[in-house]
């Protein structure tokens, strides 16, 4: 993919799936900035002939000062990728006001605050763009330990269909991508930690099972993705959520009635209670990993 000429920003691109998707824009031709809460975004910008901005996102003064940061080093703004985030996993009874507080600042706010200043840009440029919002399948399935993450995560879901609407006129594309991949936050969930773990001590691959059913592998293998949505090739794709990893490439479905039951007159708790049965419940939480 050329994406020369193009101007991104990544936010919390100093290590993991951030870096990997900043070098993979930059090797395609792209200029990028780097965020991140410490100097590790000045070495990957330096690395990449990048741009830095050390600074948390959550603030509109960062996402302004991202967006500023692009336009005053390279000209323009053209892709947004809001990768940046932290974990402060607890179960309900033990998550403190700040374990929620400080995850939904940096992913849902950071999130918001980054593409609101983005969409600005873009519309005043009057040249369409790119925002990739980065979701995870906590956000779509839950996760134990996460009421944080997870509920961040779908949220920032549902952001990337509303904000395809809204900028749909504008010709900025929105999607939300739903990476699995080896990295420090993944190695907390408990389907993949073993898996990871095994494949750091031996210093071998991820079995190939692995990376086709359970769809784990590399953060390089994610960052094609990333490339692919900043492309001109993908003018036109939006409102989507669409998850990588390993081997694997997956459209995820919307939130949608899944069966549907009627009563004349509106419904009783006790009608409800006698055809309940009539439903099949969906499944909830990330599946251990099966092997073959």
């Amino acid at each position: 993919m050329d994406l020369s000429g193009k101007v991104a920003i990544v936010t919390g691109a100093g290590r993991g799936l951030g870096r990997a998707y900043a070098e993979a824009l930059a090797r395609n031709g792209a200029s990028v900035v780097v965020n991140d809460v410490d100097e590790a975004a000045e070495e990957v910008a330096k690395s990449i002939g990048g741009a830095a901005v050390v600074a948390p996102v959550g603030s509109s003064e960062t996402a302004q000062r991202l967006v500023d940061t692009a336009v005053a080093e390279f000209g323009r703004l053209d892709v947004l990728v809001t990768n940046a985030g932290i974990l402060r996993d607890r179960v309900l009874w033990k998550m403190s006001d700040d374990d929620f507080d400080a995850v939904l600042n940096v992913h849902l706010r950071g999130t918001f605050t980054c593409a609101r200043a983005a969409a600005v840009r873009m519309r005043e440029q009057g040249e369409g763009g790119r925002i990739v919002l980065i979701s995870s399948p906590a956000g779509q399935r839950g996760n134990f330990g996460q009421t944080n993450y997870a509920a961040a995560k779908a949220g920032i879901a549902a952001m990337a269909r509303t904000w395809a609407l809204e900028l749909a006129r504008s010709g900025i594309d929105v999607n939300a991508v739903v990476p699995v991949a080896a990295t420090e936050m993944t190695r907390t969930i408990p389907a993949f930690a073993p898996l990871i773990e095994e494949s750091e001590r031996t210093g071998t691959p991820l079995p190939a099972w692995v990376r086709r059913d359970e769809g784990l592998g590399t953060v390089e293998d994610v960052a094609e993705l990333i490339v692919y949505l900043a492309s001109d090739a993908a003018k036109g794709v939006t409102g989507q959520a669409i998850g990588i990893g390993g081997d694997r490439l997956a459209l995820w479905a919307h939130p949608a009635e899944k069966q549907v039951l009627f009563a004349d007159g509106g419904w009783t708790a006790a009608a409800i209670t006698q055809r309940w049965n009539e439903f099949e419940p969906e499944s909830y939480g990330i599946p251990a990993p099966v092997a073959p």
